[in-house]
Parts: C-alpha cells; sequence; structure tokens
C-alpha cells in the first residue's frame, strides 16, 4: 500500500472486483449502510510480523473510524481468504495520511490506531 507498492488506480481493477465479491459473499446479509461503504474500500491480505492480516484500505478517515467501530463482520476474514487456521482474527482499517507516504490503521489485536509507514503486500512464504 506504500507508494511504491501501491499499483497505479487503473491497475486496481482486479483488486476491486474481488473486493466487490467478497463483500457480495460474505456481506450480504449486512447491513446496506455497511455495504455501502465497503465498496469504496479495496481489500487485501498482508503479512506483519509473520502473520497473515486483512487490509482494508479506506478513502478517508471518516470511513476507517466508522469500520473500526464495526470489527465484529471481519473476524474470520483471513482463514476465509487463506484456509489458514489461525487464533489471531486481526484486521487493519486503514486510511492514508495527507502526507502521502504514512498510513493510520486502526488494529484489531490491540484495539488501537498506529502509523506504519511501510504498509504494503508482500509475497506470501513458500512452502520449501
Amino acid at each position: 500500500m506504500s507508494e511504491s507498492h501501491t499499483p497505479h488506480q487503473k491497475e486496481r481493477a482486479l483488486e476491486k472486483a474481488l473486493t466487490n465479491k467478497i463483500i457480495d459473499d460474505c456481506f450480504g446479509y449486512s447491513e446496506s449502510w455497511l455495504r455501502a461503504i465497503l465498496r469504496m474500500c479495496i481489500f487485501s491480505l498482508a503479512y506483519l510480523d509473520g502473520q497473515p492480516v486483512f487490509v482494508v484500505e479506506c478513502p478517508n478517515q471518516a470511513v476507517a473510524k466508522r469500520l473500526s467501530r464495526k470489527t465484529y463482520p471481519f473476524r474470520g476474514m483471513v482463514y476465509y481468504l487463506t484456509d489458514e487456521s489461525t487464533d489471531r482474527d486481526r484486521t487493519l482499517f486503514c486510511y492514508q495520511e495527507p502526507d502521502g507516504v504514512n498510513w493510520r490503521c486502526f488494529d484489531t489485536t490491540t484495539n488501537s490506531w498506529e502509523t506504519l509507514s511501510n504498509l504494503h503486500t508482500p509475497f506470501a512464504p513458500t512452502d520449501s
């Protein structure tokens, strides 16, 4: 998600299509307001501290804060996306700071906001 790792907006069509598919499949029975604001976001899977993390890239601070208060529907998303059994249902709700470098993220593991300067989606570890 940092500038060097974020594809140009035009090249994010696949990510947006996958995000919409996840919204349709997993949030079909959620409130309509939640589905509406999720469609403004982009979902991705990242690895922080060697653990998979479900990342919700929000268009602005207001959307990120609203979603950070509604974390229950996101439990199990890492398992849904990776089929990886983990006891950490970690989700980050992030928005990019005006400086264009830093991201402010609400971490559901710590229930707190933190600033990340190099948030990106690295390749998952491979099985050797």
